[in-house]
C-alpha cells in the first residue's frame, strides 16, 4: 500500500514555531481527533465488509479521505467497487450502496474492472489522484494489488505529460481559492498551502520524480487536517472555509487560547507547506525540461547557480564566512533563482553567527536582498523556514505569523513587511537613501509584536535593530524617525486640511529631515500598496503626495552638508605630484595629474579585474606654485558647488568628489586670467573595491594597469569590448527603469545630473564614458552604490566651463547615459 498522510494511525503531530510549545490542552485535544478519525475508519471498514460479504472476483477500495484513512465528520466517502467481470454486479452494487445513503452519510462511488479502472485513470487526473492511493477495504485484495499496480505504472511511465497537467490545476485552484497562511477566511483543503497541495506532492512522489513529503510537512498537514476536522465537528457541516465567525469555537475545540492563536499554527503549517510544494514543481519542471549542458556560474564570493538554484561554491565555508547567508541570499534574489533547499539546510546547521554590530558586507547584503523587489520574498521564506531570520534578527520571532484579523490587511505582519520592502524597490529611484528606504520597510511594523502604540514600540525596536545593523548613529535616528513616522504622511494626508498652514508646519516640525520626508513618502505608498486593495488608491495617491510636496518646501531651508577636511594621508599624497598607485587590500589609491577622464579610466580598470566598487572617493588639489608666491608647499583645495558633496565611508557607498573650479583655461594650456603656463591639480583618486565573485586580482597585475592607463598605454575601453562580446549575462530580475534627470536649480555654477540605476559591473565607467562622448566636463561628483542601487550625482559645465544651456545637447546627454544605464 502506499504511504498514507495522517494522522488516524496514531497522535496528530505537532507544529511548533520557534520559541513557543504546544500546550498539554492541545496536545490532548489534537490526539482525540486523530483516535476519532481512526475509530471511524475502522467502523466504516467493518460495516462495508458485512455489507459487500464473502463474493468472488469483487474487492471494495476506498479512495479519497477514506482510504488515506482520515475521514472528517464532514467528509463523503468515496468507494470504488471492482469486478472481473462478474453478470450480477449491479445487484451487488445496490446491496452496498442503498445502506450507506439510507445512512445519511454522501457518497460518491464508482464501479470498474480492473481495466476500466485503469483506463479512467489515464485520461481523468481526480480518478487517478484517488488510485495512485487507494486502499483496499473488503473483498479480494489481488483486485486491488492489480488495480493500484497497474495505475502506478502507467503514472510513471506517463510523469512528463501528466505532472505537468496536475501543476496548472494546481495553480488554477491557488489562483481561485487564494494563499492559506494569508487569508482571513482561508480554505484550508483548497488553498495554496492547504490539504490538496500535500496531496499532490504525493504523486509527484509516486512518479519517483521527487522525494515523499518529510516529516516537517507531514506534521504541519496533520495539524491543517486537525483544524478542518474540528471545524466540520463544531459546524456540523463539511464546509472547509475557516470563516471569520467559527474560529474562536474551531480554536477552543483545538484547545487554543483563542482564533488569533489558531490562525497563527494555521499560517505556520500553510507556509510549511507552501514551501515544500515549491521545491516540488521545480523538481518537476527539470525532471520535464529537455535534457541539456549543465548550467554552472559564479554569482557571489562562494555562491553558484547550479541547475537553475542557488547553491554554496566547492570550498565556501558558512562556519567562518558569517556573511555568507545573506550573500547568497542576494545573489539568489538578484539573479531571481531559489536557494536550493540542501543550501539552506547547510546555512542553517553551519552558519557562524554574525557578530554585533554587523559588518558593513552584511547590511550591504541584506539591502542587496531586499532591492531585489519581488524576487526577495521566495528567497526570505527559505531562509525563514531554516530558521535563519530569527538567528539574524531575533525581534522577528515577535511578528512571525502574526495574524492581522482585519479584512484591510492581506498578509500577516512578518510577510507583509517582506512584501512592503518588495515594493519599496520599485522605488529607490525616488530617494536619497534607497538602504534606509528599505531597511524602514523591512521594519516599520515590527513594533506589532508588542503592546501599546506599534508606532512607538517600533521605533525604538528599529533603533535597536539599526544598530545591530551597524548603521551609523545619525542613520539609526533616521531609521527610528522613519518607523515611528511611518504613518504620519497618510494619516495626516486624509484625515486633515492640507490647506491649514498648521498641519503643513507641524508634518514638517516631526520630520525635520528631507531625506526622511522622501523616505515616508515612498513608504507610504509600497505600505499601503502591500496592506491591500482597500488601504491605497489614487485619491490618496495624491494627497500623500501634495502633503510631502509642501512639507518638502517648508523643510527647503536646511543647510548642505559639509564637505570632510583633508586627512594628512591625503595631503602627503597631494604632495606627490606625479603618477602613484597604491593597492592594499581592498582599498585602491591612485595619485596623478588631474585630467579629463581620469576618473573614468581607473574605474574602467577596476571593471576589468572583476572588481566591483563599494566606496570611492576622489579629490583634487590645486598646483603648488613655486617661487615667491609660495606659501610653503601646502596644497590648495578647490571648493565649490561640485566640492560640497559629503563623503560617505566606503563600507557604505561610493562618494567620488572633485574639484569645482571654473574650469577656465586657454586652448595653448595656459592659466585663462594671467596667461601663464598652466600647472596641472593633481587628483587623489580612493576606491573601495570588492570582487565580484572568487578571490581578487593579482595586487601587481591590477596596479600594472592603472600604471599604464597613468601613462595613456592602456585602451580601457577597448579591452571592456572586447570582455563584453565574450560574456553572455544571465538574465536577473526584472528592475525599476533607469532615470536619468538635468536640474538646474541645484547648483549656480553648473548643471546637476542625477542618475539612478542598477548597480553592475562597470557602470561608473560607462556613465563617464558617455558624458566625455558628448564634450562636456565633470566637475564633481556624488557617487554612492546602496546594495543594488546606484545613486549617482555628477556637476557637469560644457565646454566653456558654464551650465548647459543647449536643450538639444541637454537631451543628447540624457539619452546617451539612459542608454548605458540600461
Amino acid at each position: 500500500m502506499a504511504d498514507v498522510i495522517g494522522g488516524a494511525r496514531g497522535p496528530a503531530g505537532e507544529v511548533v514555531p520557534p520559541g513557543r510549545e504546544v500546550s498539554s490542552a492541545t496536545a490532548e485535544a489534537r490526539a482525540a481527533l486523530g483516535a476519532a478519525r481512526a475509530a471511524r475508519t475502522g467502523e466504516l471498514d467493518r460495516e462495508l465488509a458485512r455489507l459487500l460479504g464473502a463474493e468472488a472476483d469483487v474487492a471494495l477500495v476506498a479512495v479519497g479521505s477514506h482510504g488515506r484513512e482520515e475521514l472528517t465528520p464532514g467528509g463523503d466517502l468515496d468507494l470504488v467497487l471492482l469486478h472481473r467481470g462478474r453478470p450480477d454486479i449491479s445487484a451487488l452494487a445496490d446491496r452496498v450502496w442503498y445502506p450507506i445513503w439510507d445512512s445519511g452519510q454522501r457518497l460518491d462511488h464508482s464501479v470498474r474492472t480492473p481495466d476500466e479502472g485503469r483506463a479512467v485513470a489515464r485520461e481523468d487526473m481526480k480518478a487517478a489522484l484517488g488510485l495512485i492511493s487507494a486502499r483496499h477495504v473488503a473483498g479480494d485484495p489481488a483486485l486491488t494489488r492489480e488495480l493500484r499496480e497497474a495505475v502506478l505504472t502507467d503514472w510513471r511511465a506517463d510523469a512528463r505529460r501528466r505532472l505537468p497537467e496536475l501543476r496548472e490545476m494546481s495553480r488554477s485552484r491557488w489562483s481561485r481559492y487564494g494563499e492559506l497562511a494569508f487569508l482571513l477566511e482561508p480554505d484550508l483543503k483548497e488553498s495554496r498551502g492547504g490539504l490538496r497541495d500535500v496531496h499532490a506532492m504525493q504523486a509527484v512522489a509516486a512518479a519517483w520524480v521527487a522525494p515523499a513529503p518529510t516529516a516537517r510537512v507531514r506534521e504541519a498537514y496533520d495539524l491543517l487536517l486537525d483544524v478542518r476536522h474540528a471545524l466540520h465537528e463544531h459546524t456540523g457541516r463539511g464546509g472547509d472555509r475557516l470563516v471569520l465567525q467559527e474560529q474562536d469555537a474551531v480554536a477552543g475545540v483545538l484547545g487554543l487560547l483563542d482564533a488569533h492563536a489558531l490562525l497563527r499554527a494555521v499560517a505556520e503549517a500553510a507556509r510549511t507547506v507552501t514551501y515544500a510544494a515549491d521545491h516540488a514543481w521545480r523538481t518537476v519542471s527539470r525532471f520535464c525540461s529537455p535534457p541539456g549542458r549543465p548550467v554552472r556560474r559564479p554569482l557571489a564570493d562562494g555562491v553558484v547557480e547550479q541547475h537553475g538554484e542557488v547553491v554554496l561554491a566547492l570550498g565556501a565555508d558558512p562556519g567562518k564566512d558569517p556573511v555568507l547567508v545573506l550573500r547568497a541570499a542576494a545573489a539568489a534574489a538578484q539573479a531571481g533563482l531559489p536557494l536550493a533547499i540542501a543550501t539552506v539546510e547547510k546555512l542553517a546547521k553551519e552558519a557562524a553567527p554574525l557578530p554585533v554590530p554587523w559588518p558593513p558586507p552584511a547590511r550591504d547584503a541584506l539591502v542587496t536582498l531586499l532591492g531585489a523587489g519581488p524576487a526577495a520574498i521566495g528567497v526570505w521564506e527559505a531562509l525563514d523556514q531554516a530558521g535563519l531570520i530569527v538567528r539574524l534578527l531575533p525581534d522577528w520571532e515577535r511578528v512571525r505569523n502574526r495574524p492581522q484579523r482585519n479584512p484591510v490587511h492581506t498578509f500577516t505582519v512578518d510577510r507583509h513587511l517582506v512584501e512592503t520592502a518588495a515594493r519599496a524597490a520599485a522605488h529607490t529611484r525616488d530617494v536619497a537613501r534607497p538602504d534606509l528606504l528599505l531597511v524602514g520597510a523591512l521594519l516599520h511594523d515590527i513594533g506589532k509584536g508588542w503592546p501599546g502604540d506599534h508606532s512607538r514600540t517600533g521605533a525604538v525596536m528599529a533603533r535597536d535593530l539599526g544598530q545591530r545593523l551597524g548603521f551609523d548613529a545619525a542613520d539609526v535616528r533616521a531609521l527610528e524617525a522613519i518607523v515611528r513616522h511611518h504613518l504620519l504622511l497618510p494619516e495626516t494626508a486624509t484625515r486633515r486640511d492640507l490647506d491649514d498652514p498648521v498641519t503643513i508646519e507641524t508634518v514638517a516640525e516631526a520630520i525635520g529631515d528631507p531625506v526622511v520626508l522622501e523616505t515616508l513618502a515612498a513608504l507610504a505608498v509600497a505600505d499601503g500598496q502591500a496592506t491591500g486593495p482597500a488601504a491605497w488608491g489614487a485619491w490618496k495617491a495624491r494627497l500623500v503626495a501634495e502633503l510631502a510636496r509642501r512639507v518638502a518646501a517648508v523643510l527647503a531651508g536646511a543647510p548642505p552638508p559639509v564637505a570632510p577636511d583633508p586627512t594628512p594621508e591625503q595631503l602627503a599624497l597631494a604632495r606627490h605630484g606625479g603618477g602613484a598607485v597604491r593597492v592594499t587590500g581592498s582599498r585602491i589609491t591612485m595619485v596623478a595629474p588631474d585630467r579629463s577622464g581620469l576618473l573614468w579610466q581607473a574605474a574602467g580598470v577596476l571593471a576589468l579585474h572583476r572588481l566591483a566598487v563599494r566606496g570611492a572617493r576622489t579629490v583634487s588639489w590645486a598646483a603648488v606654485p613655486h617661487g615667491p608666491d609660495a606659501d610653503g608647499g601646502r596644497a590648495h583645495r578647490q571648493d565649490g558647488d561640485g566640492g560640497g558633496a559629503h563623503r560617505q565611508d566606503g563600507d557604505g557607498g561610493r562618494t567620488a568628489h572633485r574639484p569645482d573650479g571654473d574650469g577656465r583655461r586657454t586652448a595653448h594650456g595656459q592659466d585663462g586670467e594671467s596667461g601663464r603656463p598652466h600647472q596641472a591639480d593633481t587628483a587623489v583618486l580612493e576606491f573601495i573595491a570588492v570582487p565580484e565573485y572568487g578571490s581578487g586580482p593579482d595586487p601587481a597585475a591590477l596596479e600594472a594597469d592603472l600604471r599604464r592607463v597613468l601613462a595613456g598605454r592602456l585602451d580601457v575601453a577597448a579591452r571592456l569590448e572586447r570582455r563584453a562580446r565574450s560574456y553572455k549575462p544571465r538574465k536577473g530580475v526584472p528592475v525599476p527603469p533607469p532615470r536619468v534627470t538635468l536640474l538646474d536649480d541645484a547648483s549656480s555654477t553648473a548643471t546637476v545630473m542625477e542618475v539612478r540605476a542598477h548597480d553592475r559591473p562597470g557602470l561608473l565607467w560607462r556613465i563617464g564614458h558617455a558624458l566625455g562622448s558628448c564634450g562636456v566636463q565633470v566637475r564633481g561628483a556624488r557617487v554612492e552604490t546602496l546594495g543594488a542601487e546606484a545613486v549617482d550625482v555628477f556637476y557637469i559645465v560644457d565646454e566653456d566651463g558654464r551650465p548647459l544651456a543647449d536643450l538639444a545637447l541637454r537631451e543628447t546627454i540624457r539619452r546617451s547615459v539612459l542608454d548605458v544605464v540600461r
